[in-house]
């Protein structure tokens, strides 16, 4: 536990803030107390399990690579909470290994309880007569045929280990005696975990077998005539930040696609490796691979246990969170189906998952097709494989609508999936632009443009998350739909600043990085900070996914010293700390990990009883508020901004079952009901209240 906190009135002082490395550890952890949790479904227990894996593996290509690289850059300036980015790298190592320690610690109590269930991770020794059989044929017409030996000797050099991939460390004994190193890499293209039959007069179980159990047994087909004497897993995790020199790239989309290529050259940030593998192999791991023996973990298999997820995909229903039907709002379910008109009549808030994707899928199928839509002008920022969306887009173009697409190439890890819909998007004629120079577009914006007798009407759908037909049914997000002269003035300025050149300063409704957000955002608190002082009303309710800037955390803690209540729904990094005296006595944060990724972002102002709301894509960091296209867009229906009052942040702020609630030395601890009380889980009441209100 840390030194407590003294009170202090400087704001600048390092112990009022936690490292940003370490709180993003913090939530991973949170994240596997939910596959700790005996509450949950076991295979849901599962999926959480796999997902502390890839969370970290993402941790490590992304943050530790680039504290690595401050380290040999030489920077010697110290973080907000006063690190150095090699005191920043030894925290980190050590938190990551507990992590990982503690997520094998979780598998092996998972195991045992699965297995009750029918469900068994079986030893490849174990298998025996047909189940053995049938393994080892899988193996000889599917495995054998994509393996690769690589021998390393003099006349053969040290192979590139490729990033996020599962090989075998092998010492091989020729017929001379002699010992040689050779390595071969498990194909990602097969299912990690292999389908066993039951065996004769058993009772039908899912029973699996480790896909490198399997490729160990039988190394002997790839060294003919050698003895291979050891075997040991081993997975490497490289640098994945995508290096754009933007200035000096004439076509950003090829300087994307070249560093999509080259992702998987990387320099290597992390090797685990097996508990059993001995010092020889791994000091022959770390000189080849030019990494620090602190990078090389050393773990109890299995390695790369975000495979794990394989086994949600069984069909064992009583083990999962129970199906929901999401809702289609009753705005949406008019006969004639006409989406349009709805949003004439009024401003249309879905919530998802609890409400449908589908009015948001609809929304652009109608403009495609509907002859008096003249144009369409939308943001892409993860889209997925299979886009309804993007659909909707080309088909929108064959008819001729003029659509212009801002797709955004530098989206971490779906830089592929972009590339390959922006082309095609080009393919059908559609303005694509890739974006701002030195600037992501991370704002979720869809504009459609319809002649409507003499005038012209625009709708505009505006998000909290991205046109992903997948994650809406993940995380929670909030879109709303409206025809609002203004809100339609403010997209359409956007798009032109974006699409063209443009230096517009002033926005009649939107707030927008890196323009005006940061400075507006500041002026909402400061004017709390008012209505603190004159009437004793200040309060100010922010749900986000991080807080991490340094100048609006100081804005917080002067407005927490002026008496303005603050709630905070902060999701994963949190660097603020709350309920330190003098400092931030005023201010709760709450983390909800629950089934959903909470996701929406809402910013909650009650402005002396007139309240404001505003909804969209900017966390509280400094790449939101400073380096990103982001936009803010306020909710003025007041039934809806009572509906996101009481219902959203209510539900959220009650939580007593998925919250946990920051402590002022940087620790968690469970909400729990007072006595007397029922558990209230936030996301399964928006659920069961969702249900009452489709009639299900």
């Amino acid at each position: 536990m840390a030194e407590p906190l003294r009170s202090t009135q400087d704001l600048a002082d390092p112990a009022l803030y936690i490292d940003r490395e370490l709180s993003q550890l913090d939530f991973f952890r949170r994240v596997l107390e939910e596959a700790q949790d005996p509450a949950n479904p076991l295979l849901e227990r599962v999926k959480f399990l796999s997902i502390v894996s890839s969370n970290l593996a993402e941790f490590f290509m992304v943050r530790v690579s680039g504290l690595k690289q401050q380290i040999e850059a030489g920077v010697s300036e110290v973080t907000v909470t006063g690190l150095s980015p090699s005191a920043q790298l030894a925290m980190v190592r050590t938190a990551a290994q507990d992590l990982m320690l503690d997520a094998r610690a979780c598998m092996r109590g998972l195991l045992p309880l699965l297995e009750e269930e029918g469900i068994r991770i079986v030893p490849y020794a174990s298998l025996q007569g047909e189940r053995k059989a049938t393994v080892d044929r899988y193996y000889e017409q599917v495995v054998f045929p994509v393996l690769t030996p690589l021998a390393v000797d003099p006349g053969r050099p040290f192979p590139h280990i490729s990033n996020m991939s599962l090989n075998l460390a092998l010492v091989i004994r020729d017929p001379a005696g002699e010992e040689k190193f050779a390595r071969v890499k498990l194909p990602s293209t097969l299912p990690r975990l292999l389908a066993v039959p039951a065996g004769e007069g058993e009772e039908p179980r899912e029973d699996f077998v480790w896909l490198d159990q399997v490729v160990a047994a039988n190394l002997g087909s790839l060294f003919p005539g050698m003895r291979v004497v050891q075997s040991f897993p081993f997975r490497v995790t490289r640098d994945a930040e995508v290096s754009i020199q933007e200035l000096e790239a004439e076509d950003l989309l090829e300087t994307i696609e070249r560093g999509v290529r080259q992702r998987r050259f990387g320099r290597v940030v992390r090797v685990t490796v097996d508990q059993d593998m001995p010092a020889s192999i791994r000091n022959l791991l770390s000189e080849n691979l030019e990494i620090d023996r602190q990078d090389v973990y050393t773990l109890e298999p299995p390695l790369g246990m975000s495979d794990i997820m394989q086994l949600h995909g069984i069909d064992r229903p009583d083990l999962k969170d129970p199906p929901f039907v999401p809702v289609t709002p009753a705005a949406f379910q008019e006969p004639e189906g006409n989406i349009f008109a709805a949003v004439r009549r009024e401003d249309i808030l879905l919530h998802h998952p609890y409400d449908s994707f589908a009015p948001v899928v609809e929304f652009l199928d109608r403009a495609a097709r509907d002859p008096a839509v003249l144009a369409i002008k939308q943001t892409l920022y993860r889209v997925g494989r299979n886009s309804p969306v993007v659909e909707a887009l080309l088909e929108a173009a064959r008819n001729g609508k003029q659509v212009a697409v801002l797709v955004e190439l530098k989206a971490r890890f779906d830089e592929e999936s972009n590339i390959e819909w922006a082309r095609a998007l080009e393919r059908e004629g559609v303005h694509v632009v890739y974006g701002l120079l030195g600037l992501k577009t991370h704002s979720k914006l869809a504009l459609v443009v319809r002649q409507e007798g003499d005038r012209i009407r625009r709708y505009v759908h505006l998000s909290t998350g991205n046109y992903n037909v997948v994650t809406a049914q993940q995380y929670t997000d909030l879109g709303l739909f409206t025809c609002d002269d203004d809100v339609g003035a403010d997209a359409s300025d956007v798009f032109n600043y974006l699409t063209g050149y443009s230096d517009k300063r002033d926005y009649r409704k939107f707030l927008v990085a890196p323009i005006n957000l940061r400075r507006r955002l500041e002026s909402l608190v400061r004017r709390e900070m008012e209505h603190q002082r004159t009437a004793g009303t200040g309060h100010l309710i922010f749900k986000v996914n991080a807080l991490v800037d340094r100048p609006m955390i100081q804005l917080l803690y002067e407005a927490s010293q002026a008496g303005v209540k603050i709630d905070l729904i902060v999701r994963g990094m949190c660097c603020l700390r709350p309920q330190v005296p003098g400092v931030s006595e005023t201010i709760h944060v709450t983390s909800i990990v629950g089934r959903f990724l909470e996701h929406s972002r809402i910013f909650w102002f009650h402005n002396g009883g007139k309240e404001e709301v505003y909804l969209g894509s900017a966390d509280l960091m400094m790449r939101n508020l400073d380096r990103r296209v982001e936009i803010l867009f306020p909710v003025t229906s007041p039934r809806l901004v009572r509906e996101l009052r009481d219902e959203v942040l209510a539900a959220c702020l009650a939580d007593t079952v998925k919250a946990r609630i920051m402590t002022p030395d940087g620790t968690y601890v469970r909400a729990a009901a007072m006595a007397g009380e029922k558990p209230f889980d936030s996301q399964a009441e928006l659920i069961r209240t969702r249900r009452i209100a489709g009639g299900g």
